[in-house]
């Protein structure tokens, strides 16, 4: 526990310093690969419980996989040496987290705006976001920025931590790789409604505490002294549109976004030329401003920090 407890704040650290270099290469992106590869199990003129059952062996596969290879070679580490393990861990944990890379990413879209370059913001979101970017004004580009950073402090950052803290990086790989594949494969349409069900559903499932759990910190911290956060408004907007998505954990974060600085996110958006309709969520105190990217990263950074300092207040005292 000792060595768990100092590769889980060395791999946090590593992450805020380093980022996800694209240069660096990423075992989640040999997941998507391996999930790329299985989807030809996805054939044309089955029935939709064929395509159940082998949406369900494409998951069991992809997840023994996932967790024989990180537990083999954590276990091979600490086999070694303690601190050849704990080296590893470090580094495995670190590439389970995307805080920074979740900041620069975003803060690309704030930068084209600072600079009065629409086509330019326009380009950046479309690298975080999955709708159509080309017709989006200043205030639609970065309401875009701010929901995929409300959204992606659960998926991309708290949960991992709560699953590395609870499991290490075997957890932590298995909940990125079941991320990955419901991101791949967890859309209802006529192609994946029925293979990508039992991703989609798993994915739910290991979200459903993480994202409430990621609600109620940055609630926390959107109480704490500063002029940009309304706690208590953020409390009222997570009670009241914490279910306004198709998904049950989505609008979990992105209603205390929100709520925390008086803007209104979501709406009805575009994907693939196709207008979608979604509810609202939030208030139109205010109009949503490129500031908002800002304090959205702002937001984002006080709740990592305040989960990982609560999980290694927790690991401590295990140990």
């Amino acid at each position: 526990m000792r060595y768990h407890c100092i590769a889980f704040a060395a791999g946090v650290l590593l992450d805020l310093l380093v980022g996800d270099p694209h240069w660096l290469p990423h075992p989640v992106r040999l997941i998507g690969g391996l999930i790329e590869r299985l989807k030809r199990w996805n054939r044309s003129g089955l029935t939709d419980r064929q395509k159940k059952k082998r949406g369900l062996m494409l998951v069991l596969v992809v997840l023994s996989s996932t967790v024989l290879v990180s537990g083999g070679i954590l276990a091979g580490g600490y086999w070694l040496h303690p601190v050849l393990g704990c080296m590893l861990e470090t580094l495995m944990t670190y590439q389970i987290l995307a805080l920074k890379c979740l900041k620069v990413e975003s803060m690309k879209v704030y930068e084209r705006l600072e600079a009065k370059d629409l086509p330019g913001a326009r380009q950046a979101v479309s690298m975080i976001v999955g709708r159509d970017t080309g017709q989006l004004d200043e205030a639609a580009v970065a309401r875009a920025a701010v929901e995929t950073v409300a959204e992606n402090t659960s998926d991309g950052v708290i949960a991992p931590l709560l699953y590395l803290a609870l499991g290490g990086p075997v957890l932590g790989f298995f909940y990125k790789a079941v991320n990955t594949m419901d991101s791949m494969l967890g859309y209802k349409n006529e192609e994946y409604l029925y293979f990508g069900r039992c991703a989609a559903r798993l994915d739910d499932g290991m979200n459903f505490l993480p994202s409430r759990i990621s609600a109620l910190l940055m609630i926390f911290v959107s109480l704490l002294p500063g002029r940009d956060f309304d706690g208590k408004n953020a409390w009222k907007i997570w009670r009241r549109d914490r279910l306004r998505h198709a998904s049950p954990n989505a609008a979990q974060t992105e209603a205390v976004c929100a709520g925390s600085l008086g803007i209104r996110l979501a709406g009805d958006a575009s994907y693939f030329g196709k207008i979608v309709r979604k509810p609202t969520i939030g208030d139109d105190i205010r109009p949503v401003e490129y500031e908002d990217i800002r304090r959205a990263n702002r937001l984002l950074y006080r709740t990592a920090f305040l989960c990982e300092i609560l999980c290694l207040l927790i690991m401590g005292l295990l140990t």
